[in-house]
Parts: C-alpha cells; sequence; structure tokens
C-alpha cells in the first residue's frame, strides 16, 4: 500500500448511502499499480449537507470526486463549468478541482453503453426501455441515443422533479439525431407493457432494491418479461437485486451495474490523474463473476 505523505492528494465519492461501495478499493489499487500518490476514500453525503462538504473538500484541495445517490443532480448548481455531455444531461458524476476551480462531468452513459458490449450484447438500431429520471437514467439515455439505439421509452413519475429535465432531453434527442425518445408516466401501466414487449433491453437506472432495501422492484408485473429481453440494472449492492433475479426466472438474460461502475470510473480516474486505469487488472481483482 502506498503510504499517505504530504503531498498525497485526495479524491472521494460523496453520497448516500456509500459504505456498500466498492470505489475506493478500486481506485486505490490503480493508484497503487501506477505508483501515483493519490489516495480515495467515501464520506456519507446528502443533498441537504452536498453544499457544505462541497466548500470544505474545495478548501482542502481535494483533486475531484465522484457523485452517486441522490447528488448528481444537485451537484450541477455548485459548480464553476461544465462538460458539453453535463450539460446537456444535467447531471454530473465527476468533479474536477483545478485550482478551486470545479468542473462536473458525467462518464456514466459511457461506462453503461460499455457494459452492455462487455456483457455480450449489441443494442445499435433496437429499441429499449429505461426506468427512472434521475442522473444516471438521463446520462444512459443520452449515451445511447448517440451511439445508435433506434427508440428510447422512458418511464418516470409525472410528479418527479427531473420529469421537465427529461422531457427537455427527450425533445432534444428527437431534434438532433435519429434515435426516438419517448417519455411516459409511471402509471401507465399499457405503455409499459407496450415498450416491454418491443424492446431488447430493459433497464432499472432508480434505487429501487438497493442495499438495504432489497425487497423492492421496479417492475411488479413479471408477465410483462419475455425470453428476448435483455434486462440490467444500474445496481450491484446486491450483485442479483429482485428486479433481476425474478427476471432471470422469467427466462431473460441479466447483468448488473458493476461493468458500468467499472468503465465510469476508469474515466474519472483518467480525468482526476491524466493516466489510464489499469482496467484489465482491475477487472480482475475486483469485477470477476
Amino acid at each position: 500500500m502506498i503510504p499517505i505523505t504530504g503531498h498525497t492528494r485526495l479524491t472521494a465519492l460523496l453520497g448516500s448511502p456509500v459504505a456498500h461501495s466498492i470505489s475506493p478499493l478500486m481506485h486505490n489499487e490503480a493508484f497503487q499499480l501506477l505508483d501515483l500518490d493519490y489516495t480515495y476514500l467515501c464520506f456519507e453525503v446528502n443533498e441537504e449537507t452536498l453544499p457544505a462538504a462541497v466548500d470544505g473538500l474545495k478548501a482542502c484541495g481535494i483533486r475531484g470526486f465522484n457523485l452517486t445517490m441522490p447528488n448528481k443532480n444537485k451537484i450541477v448548481e455548485l459548480l464553476d463549468e461544465l462538460s458539453p455531455a453535463a450539460r446537456l444531461i444535467g447531471a454530473v458524476n465527476t468533479v474536477v478541482n483545478d485550482d478551486g476551480h470545479l468542473t462536473g462531468y458525467n462518464t456514466d452513459g459511457v461506462g453503461y453503453m460499455q457494459a452492455v458490449k462487455d456483457a455480450g450484447y449489441d443494442i445499435t438500431g433496437k429499441t429499449i426501455t429505461i426506468m427512472g429520471a434521475g442522473g444516471a437514467a438521463t446520462a444512459i439515455c443520452a449515451q445511447a441515443a448517440l451511439d445508435g439505439v433506434e427508440k428510447i421509452h422512458i418511464f418516470a413519475r409525472e410528479t418527479s422533479r427531473f420529469w421537465d429535465r427529461t422531457q427537455k432531453l427527450a425533445e432534444n434527442i428527437n431534434s438532433t439525431l435519429p434515435c426516438k425518445a419517448v417519455l411516459h408516466e409511471n402509471k401507465d401501466t399499457a405503455a409499459l407493457a407496450q415498450a416491454i414487449s418491443e424492446s431488447a433491453l430493459l433497464l432499472n437506472a432508480t434505487s429501487v432494491g438497493m442495499a438495504p432495501n432489497t425487497e423492492g422492484t421496479i417492475i411488479e408485473d413479471t408477465s410483462l418479461y419475455h425470453p428476448d429481453l435483455i434486462v440490467s440494472d444500474v445496481i450491484y449492492n446486491p450483485r442479483e437485486t429482485r428486479f433481476l433475479k425474478e427476471a432471470r426466472e422469467a427466462g431473460c438474460r441479466t447483468f448488473n451495474g458493476m461493468y458500468m461502475l467499472l468503465y465510469q470510473g476508469a474515466e474519472a480516474f483518467r480525468l482526476w490523474t491524466g493516466k489510464e486505469m489499469p482496467v484489465k487488472e482491475i477487472k480482475a481483482k475486483f469485477f470477476a463473476d
């Protein structure tokens, strides 16, 4: 283990809950493999405490940090600059601190689309359904559209504070890309059934089913699953959520959020250090089935 020195640069994860995260293991191992004088810690921070936390970390000279639920949207208003992708999405999962100037990026979409490929699937030219309208959902939606998905159904609560932002994202996709994006209300069960029936992939991009509340699932009606459907979850703790378990038992192919975490983390690592994360070694040590 590389010792902490007076020159060690701090990186971190801000979210709630974060005790389950493997990001510290992943990043600290990568720092050690490349002999970089950095360390990565987790801090339990929610939307209410986020402004104070960011001020404190900025004052302490943190090099950068990741955001997880529920902070990916709130952080936007606390930054000095956004990357083009983060501006389009309206959510940030990675921040770089350059001498007090905070720039927000979003690496979730790139990470997820690489995870789809890693799982052995090609969704180019196909229809997908995404459950959720938070930071991860919008990032994946935008990247999927950019990567050639033909149609995206997005399901969210009309009362969600992210509804209008997601509607604008769908409109932007429809006006600038060949992909068609449609936003639906969660309660529209007929639309959900139709969307899943025509989809190659169904994704839970919400926190429903995440530890410690593992009894929840975003899809209660398991009759909606069909054998040609790939079912995916951004959650990786537990490794198999109730959502994934029920889909698997219905004959669907499934995969969790582990590789999305790996690849979005690799991009954050590059932004902070200017170095490529040794993905092959990290994958073998922390992401093997």
